[in-house]
């Protein structure tokens, strides 16, 4: 087969939120066997330490202000690698189809004729509150859960939140990406009718050793993001389900 028809396969895989133990076994193992890793900047060091010493290693990394590569950059890159290798994983933090431009990557590969698969990740919006002992769910707290960006990108294809309709619609808001717009944010949902002393946990890094948290209110949390430096990546949990480990402690020690 000559190289001009060679095409391999790019696997979409998501990392998990960070702890290296929530790695899939499949996503594991193709890091071990990948010819080409083109990576994320929030997978964590431990799960880049996984992949094959023989690879190639890209990084497409976007953080507020620092991209490492445009999205378009990366795609292409994707596309040129598939044909030069068997296995080209794109290696993207916690699930890449949750706000991670999965979807964008796999029509770009699907159009240039390139086998894909996808590999899900555990997201850091379930995962990052479980570490804090926060249930997104709970028959006592919550039946229902909103994961929403905090991070627009307003365009043809991506309109404005609806903060309003998520208020009124959802017991449990997650918010990814959302610790630079709090301050525009929080106002629309208390408008829509959550009070001031809604609690909210701010959780950064979460799943790994380093974890961070931030508990407040409505009222109060961006004072104390300002107050104490507190700094993205981070997510945020609103809803009654963050009083549930306080609860439990005082259940505890009562």
């Amino acid at each position: 087969m000559s190289q001009n028809s060679f095409i391999g396969t790019v696997y979409l895989v998501g990392a998990g939120p960070g702890d290296p133990g929530l790695l899939t076994v499949k996503g594991k193992s193709l890091l071990e066997l990948a010819d080409v890793v083109v990576y994320d900047a929030l997978v964590s060091p431990e799960i880049l330490d996984i992949i094959s010493p023989y690879a190639e290693k890209i990084n497409a990394g976007k953080r507020r202000g620092r991209h490492s590569l445009p999205q378009n950059e990366t795609n292409e890159i994707l596309i040129e690698k598939a044909r030069e290798h068997a296995i080209v994983v794109r290696l993207k933090g916690g699930d890449p189809f949750v706000f991670g431009r999965g979807g964008e990557e796999m029509a770009d590969l699907i159009k240039a004729g390139i086998p894909v698969e996808v590999v899900p990740g555990i997201t850091s919006g379930i995962a990052a509150p479980a570490y804090a002992g926060i249930p997104v769910t709970h028959r006592g707290y919550s039946s229902s859960v909103t994961f929403v960006t905090g991070h627009e990108s307003v365009g043809k294809y991506r309109p404005n939140v609806d903060w309003s309709a998520i208020a009124r619609g959802s017991e449990t808001i997650v918010i990814y990406m959302g610790i630079h717009n709090l301050h525009q944010i929080i106002p629309q949902l208390m408008e829509a009718g959550l009070t001031p002393q809604t609690q909210i946990a701010l959780i950064r890094w979460g799943t790994r050793p380093d974890q961070q948290e931030l508990y407040g209110n409505l009222e109060n949390i961006i004072e104390k993001v300002e107050s104490s430096g507190f700094e993205a990546p981070a997510i945020a949990v609103i809803g009654k389900v963050v009083a549930f480990r306080q609860a439990i402690s005082d259940m505890v020690f009562s």
